[in-house]
């Protein structure tokens, strides 16, 4: 009798601990910044209540714009990189290959290495003089760059002449940023296609090959609909990431800040600057919430519109 009375309770025992760490590490800092964002904060804490004043400031401040606009670009080109080229790597890695647990874990290795390390590795690769990456581009004859040191933008240089602001797109030292951030999660991602792929029955392809499907409609008819949930989920995850980049461009870019002429000032970046190095932790926290409330927008959205197009089995 005592056991059916207990056992209703024990899931919610069994949840006490998480909900714990919940509550201390998510939602009391959360509502913290909330509250030092309605004051004008300093280094010897709060000085008086200016209610929505930071939040009006931010919305006449340019360099909040600059850093809105470099971090909608950076999101824009790292999502669909990253989900592209990490399906197509699983496909390949998801067939019978030789030493395919070699290239998997070869793959994993910037998933688990230190972010430090990466961008000091990376930041020497494109070192304008001694970088591999301008070793590559000499091999092909292509002028070499100064990859983390050019403002101007990728579609400006490769036309080759002055193009409106509206097209010059992010600058090439953002989109080195790019670069190297698509290979860093590519690991993670690719082990969650994998996951996805290999819950696909193998009868559906069968069936399909004895209807004498090419593999163009198989991937189209098959594999394509059964990653959706995949590639959802992986959607997500990577646009969040994306908005709450930060080591890279300080490791590689900063200071000063955001690069050259700014460009590679991010949302996070911003935020960092203003409260650490300006002590303006209430204006700080104001541009904290509206990242937090520009990621949960954005989320919902995707749910809204791309979650009914998801098919789940």
């Amino acid at each position: 009798m005592r056991e059916k009375v207990l056992k209703p309770y024990v899931g919610v025992l069994l949840l006490v601990p998480a909900i714990v760490i919940l509550l201390i590490f998510r939602f009391y800092p959360l509502l913290y910044v909330l509250r030092v964002s309605f004051y004008k904060w300093g280094m010897g804490g709060p000085e008086r209540v200016v209610w929505f004043k930071n939040y009006l400031t931010i919305f006449r401040d340019n360099f909040f714009y600059q850093a809105l606009g470099n971090t909608l670009w950076y999101a824009v080109l790292v999502v669909p990189l990253s989900l592209f080229i990490s399906m197509f790597l699983a496909i390949l890695l998801n067939n019978k290959l030789r030493a395919i647990g070699f290239f998997r874990t070869t793959y994993f290795l910037p998933v688990v290495t230190s972010i430090v390390a990466i961008s000091i590795v990376w930041k020497w690769i494109y070192h304008p003089e001694l970088g591999l990456a301008n070793y590559l581009l000499r091999l092909l004859h292509i002028p070499p760059q100064n990859w983390l040191a050019e403002w101007r933008g990728i579609f400006e240089i490769i036309a080759g002449r002055k193009l409106p602001v509206g097209l010059k797109g992010p600058s090439l030292a953002l989109f080195s940023l790019v670069i190297m951030s698509v290979w860093k999660g590519l690991g993670y991602n690719i082990i969650i296609y994998l996951a996805g792929l290999q819950n696909i029955p193998r009868s559906y392809y069968e069936a399909a090959l004895i209807d004498g499907a090419s593999s163009p409609t198989m991937f189209a008819r098959i594999t394509w609909p059964m990653l959706t949930p995949t590639t959802f989920y992986v959607l997500i995850m990577t646009t969040i990431t994306s908005f709450q980049v930060f080591a890279p461009v300080w490791l590689m870019t900063g200071p000063p800040p955001g690069g050259p002429l700014g460009t590679t000032n991010v949302l996070v970046y911003s935020i960092f600057d203003n409260a650490f190095n300006f002590s303006r932790y209430g204006y700080a926290s104001a541009l904290s919430m509206i990242l937090f409330l520009f990621i949960l927008t954005l989320t919902v959205i995707q749910k809204k519109v791309i979650e009914p197009r998801v098919h789940y089995e």
